[in-house]
């Protein structure tokens, strides 16, 4: 398993070649054929028996951020790549352009706040990273406009089995696809590791367009709400009950009978999963689905506290029946 490498990898939208070029080498090692189209997508190829066109799918990028100015006081503003709250920003340690110029964004001392201030969410506008710099050419030196950046994160393995660490929303889906193929199961099936998912399923639209597949299969980090005060029906995913299977979201509304199928196979080999309540969100399913003549899909996902902030939080346990359940559904068709 290498989810503790990948989550330190930086790979914002747009910006995801340390990603591509860790699982390359992965690739490289196991001997599996891929190739890298025009857009940066990342697709392998598990050669074996085929009765249809199987893609399964996993976005390599992560939320973050982008460098939009540098003030004359060599502090950096910038915009946000993807979708993150803004109150997850504040005070947060990051890490800018290929460098990694390590940084903090901060924001005006509560003490300086107006009373209309104090206790509200700070606009994206009023906060800057600070990078030490005492000047805007000292800054300049350093960092340009248009860097990307990064959260800064350790992976720490806590409690009951449990993973802290940034963009496991999909870095544990790219983990599970070369899992996948490393099995070698015989099973034609194509491992795309997607580009710039977060910013509008753009990698995935092309690699579906390219593969034309009968089925898609997405392997995501989805939004886990099992916390304090929250009504069971409000809870979309729990840590801890296994492999999350969407019913619909914004961008998909997923084949029931092929889901259904899913959780029977769950069932026969004894897989935990659960069902997503929430519609929110979407993943690549939105363009696999539609491209050219469509293809069915299935979203299999690991559920994820905090996600799109800079500490998610996943079952090492719901990660591997993601992976069971996923291996599954291969061998059945």
């Amino acid at each position: 398993m290498f989810l503790k490498e990948l989550t330190q990898l930086s790979g914002v939208s747009g910006n995801e070649y340390e990603v591509r070029n860790f699982i390359k080498n992965k690739l490289d090692e196991i001997n599996c054929e891929y190739y890298i189209d025009k857009i940066g997508n990342l697709i392998a190829h598990n050669k074996g028996r085929k009765n249809k066109t199987i893609m399964i799918s996993a976005h390599m990028d992560e939320v973050g951020l982008i460098v939009s100015n540098i003030d004359k006081d060599g502090f950096i503003k910038f915009q946000t790549v993807g979708g993150i709250d803004p109150r997850v920003l504040n005070s947060k340690i990051v890490e800018i352009g290929d460098k990694k110029i390590p940084g903090v964004i901060g924001s005006k001392a509560v003490h300086l706040m107006t009373k209309e201030e104090r206790g509200k969410t700070i606009p994206i506008d009023k906060l800057y990273i600070d990078i030490g710099s005492e000047s805007k050419s000292e800054t300049e030196k350093l960092v340009n406009i248009g860097d990307y950046v990064s959260f800064k994160s350790d992976y720490v393995e806590f409690g009951d089995n449990l993973i802290k660490a940034k963009a496991l929303d999909d870095r544990a889906g790219c983990n599970a696809i070369l899992e996948l193929l490393s099995m070698k199961l015989n099973i034609d099936f194509y491992g795309v590791f997607t580009v710039m998912e977060e910013v509008g399923c753009r990698g995935a639209y092309t690699a579906a367009y390219a593969l034309e597949p009968d089925l898609g299969i997405i392997i995501e980090g989805t939004i886990c709400a099992d916390m304090p005060e929250i009504e069971d029906s409000s809870k979309s995913t729990t840590i801890g009950k296994g492999a999350a299977l969407s019913i619909m979201d914004k961008s998909t509304v997923y084949d029931i009978d092929f889901v259904r199928y899913v959780a029977k196979l769950a069932e026969y080999n004894n897989i935990s999963y659960q069902y997503r309540k929430s519609t929110s969100g979407g993943n690549d399913a939105g363009a696999i689905h539609k491209t050219k003549n469509g293809a069915k899909t299935v979203a299999i996902s690991v559920p994820c506290r905090y996600i799109h902030s800079h500490v998610n939080v996943a079952s090492k346990e719901d990660y591997k029946s993601v992976i069971e359940l996923t291996k599954a559904v291969l061998l059945d068709q």
